[in-house]
């Protein structure tokens, strides 16, 4: 049997990742409440399907350790085919966590345009909300227990996603933040273009953890693993100082 204390870890620094998260999501709301403002609510949005992803993956590893249910542990036992095991399945191969990414990507979208587009390409907009779409009906429904292929597509194409998305509001972020004077502004744009960053980087430590735990036949995490989700943490902390926090001020 595998030891289950790297998953046990992974849980314990995870259920960590989410305190912080969720005290972060408290004062980003407290201060939408404050003025309302519409972009705030955007990027809360933003937050609140990354923190959810990472309960779900939290719980993925609960399910594992704790549910005693051996279709989930051992690849060898087959699927008992109740809706119970549809989203039990769902949670562990992260197929639930890459929804509320999606979301989150999808959210990032929409506060890009509402912030350097006063008119969006409607073609362009009905590609990224018909991929999303499609995405998301495809981790829910193609799935087949086992299948690392299967997985493999589906880590590929919420990444390709993150990577388009974000690299262009992170170019757009750095653009503004070298044509404006403002030092409010600048800093606001720069903590966007940061947090873009972040969430990119966080499939760029998912895949580089994969790919040492295959290639070297690690048992576990490697640091790359809790690299990924303390940057998401980084993204909220640097959208809210930089970003919230003094928009929530302004007169």
């Amino acid at each position: 049997m595998v030891d289950p204390n790297p998953m046990f870890y992974g849980m314990i620094f995870e259920v960590f990742i989410i305190c912080i998260g969720l005290v972060m999501l408290i004062l980003i709301f407290r201060k939408y409440l404050e003025k309302r403002h519409r972009l705030t609510l955007y990027l809360f949005t933003i937050f609140l399907c990354f923190t959810i992803a990472i309960i779900f993956s939290c719980l993925s590893k609960v399910l594992r350790l704790y549910s005693g249910l051996d279709y989930l542990t051992n690849p060898s036992v087959a699927d008992p085919g109740t809706i119970e095991s549809w989203f039990f399945l769902r949670i562990v191969a992260f197929r639930i966590s890459f929804v509320f990414v999606t979301i989150a990507i999808l959210f990032s979208y929409i506060l890009k345009i509402n912030l350097f587009e006063k008119e969006a390409n409607e073609v362009h907009k009905k590609i990224v909300f018909i991929y999303a779409g499609v995405n998301i009906i495809y981790m829910l429904v193609v799935y087949i227990k086992g299948n690392m292929l299967l997985d493999l597509l589906t880590f590929s194409i919420i990444a390709l996603f993150m990577g388009v998305i974000n690299f262009a509001f992170m170019l757009r972020c750095l653009e503004a933040y070298r044509n404006v004077e403002d030092p409010t502004f600048r800093r606001a744009f720069l903590s966007l273009s940061i947090m873009a960053l972040c969430y990119m980087l966080i499939f760029v430590f998912q895949i580089i953890d994969r790919i040492l735990m295959m290639t070297l036949n690690i048992i576990g995490y490697t640091i790359f693993y809790y690299l990924g989700w303390s940057v998401a943490i980084v993204a909220i902390i640097c959208a809210y100082l930089g970003y919230i926090r003094p928009k929530s001020k302004e007169a």
